[in-house]
C-alpha cells in the first residue's frame, strides 16, 4: 500500500489491497500466524462413575531394568483420577497387553464404556479393535499430532517422570521396586481438581498411610454407610469436577478466538516439520506451514471436520 498509493488512488484503496494480500495462495501456505488459536476450548463430559472412561498411553524408551522392562503402561480413570503403573516391555506382543489389562484393570474394576488413547501402533491393532469390540468398549483416539486431547495422560505422564527421577536420585535400586511405591503415593496425593485424593475418590475413605498406622485406627462403616458414603463422595466429585472444568474453559478461551466453518467450505491444512510430516517434499524449516485449500466434506465435531484429501496424503 505505501508503495502503490504515490502512484495510485482509488476508493478504499488500503483496504481493497489488504484483502487482495490476505488472499494470496502462496502467502497463506508460508506465513506464520500471529492471531489468537482458533476455536475454543472443547471439553469431555464428566462421567457417571468409577472406572467407567479410562485414559491411557505408554511411556517409552526408558533404561531398560533388570527384569528386562523398558516402557511403562499408564491407565488412568478419569473421575477419580487414580492411576495403574503397569511395567511392560515395547517387544510385549498386543496380546501379552491385553491379558495384563484384563489382570490388572477389568478384573480389578470393570469393564470400561470407552477408551481414550493416541494412535500407537498397539491401540490401532486389529487384535485390540477386535477385544474392545467384544467386550462392549468405544475406542476414542485423539487426533494425530494432537496431545491435548489426551490432556489427563500427558499430566499423569510428568507428574510420573517426575516421581521416579527422585526416586532413582534418592534411593537405590531400579525402577521396579519403586513404581508400585510411586503408584501408591500418587494415588494416596491430594488432587486439586476434585478436592481428595484418588484413592479416597474411589474407596470412599482415607488410605492409612505410613505416617499414621499407629495414631489413626480404622474406621468401622456399616454396609448401608459405606454406600452412602461413597456415593455422597463420588457426587462432591462430579460438583468439584465441573467447578474446575468451568474455571479451566474461562482461561483457555481468553486466549483463543470463536471459529467455525460449513460443508463445502475450502480450508488450509497446518502442517510442520517437526511433527515429522514429510510427504510434502522434504525440505525441513524451510517446508510450508500449511497446504491445501481442501473442501469440507463432513462436520465431525465442534471443532473437528473431514476433509476432501489427495489420494497421496
Amino acid at each position: 500500500y505505501q508503495d502503490l498509493k504515490q502512484l495510485y488512488w482509488w476508493s478504499n484503496m488500503k483496504a481493497a489491497i489488504a484483502t487482495y494480500v490476505s488472499m494470496c495462495l502462496t502467502c497463506v501456505k508460508v506465513k506464520s500466524e500471529h492471531q489468537k488459536p482458533s476455536g475454543l476450548l472443547q471439553q469431555l463430559e464428566i462421567f457417571v462413575w468409577k472406572w467407567e472412561r479410562v485414559n491411557m498411553d505408554f511411556i517409552v524408551a526408558l533404561p531398560r531394568t533388570p527384569s528386562g522392562y523398558d516402557s511403562i503402561w499408564i491407565i488412568v480413570d478419569r473421575l477419580t483420577k487414580s492411576a495403574h503403573y503397569l511395567p511392560v516391555k515395547t517387544t510385549d506382543s498386543m496380546e501379552k497387553l491385553t491379558q495384563l489389562y484384563m489382570k490388572e484393570i477389568v478384573c480389578r474394576h470393570e469393564v470400561s464404556i470407552s477408551i481414550i488413547s493416541d494412535r500407537d501402533s498397539k491401540f490401532t491393532s486389529r487384535f485390540w479393535r477386535s477385544l474392545q469390540e467384544a467386550l462392549g468398549m468405544r475406542l476414542d483416539m485423539s487426533t494425530a499430532y494432537h496431545p491435548e486431547t489426551d490432556g489427563q495422560s500427558e499430566r499423569t505422564i510428568q507428574t510420573l517422570e517426575d516421581m521416579l527421577r527422585a526416586c532413582l536420585i534418592n534411593f537405590e535400586g531400579s525402577k521396579d521396586l519403586h513404581l508400585p511405591l510411586v503408584e501408591f503415593s500418587y494415588n494416596n496425593s491430594y488432587h486439586a481438581s476434585i478436592k481428595a485424593a484418588p484413592f479416597e475418590a474411589l474407596y470412599g475413605w482415607k488410605c492409612r498411610s505410613s505416617i499414621c498406622w499407629s495414631e489413626v485406627g480404622d474406621s468401622h462403616l456399616t454396609g448401608v454407610q459405606l454406600i452412602r458414603e461413597i456415593n455422597k463422595k463420588i457426587v462432591q466429585i462430579k460438583n468439584r469436577l465441573l467447578t474446575a472444568r468451568i474455571r479451566k474453559k474461562s482461561y483457555a478461551d481468553v486466549r483463543r478466538r470463536p471459529l467455525e466453518f460449513n460443508v463445502g467450505d475450502k480450508v488450509m491444512l497446518k502442517v510442520s516439520p517437526w511433527k515429522g510430516v514429510i510427504r510434502f517434499k522434504k525440505r525441513g524449516k524451510l517446508s510450508p506451514k500449511f497446504i491445501g485449500p481442501f473442501k469440507i466434506l463432513e462436520r465431525i465435531g465442534p471443532v473437528s471436520y473431514k476433509l476432501e484429501l489427495p489420494r497421496e496424503l
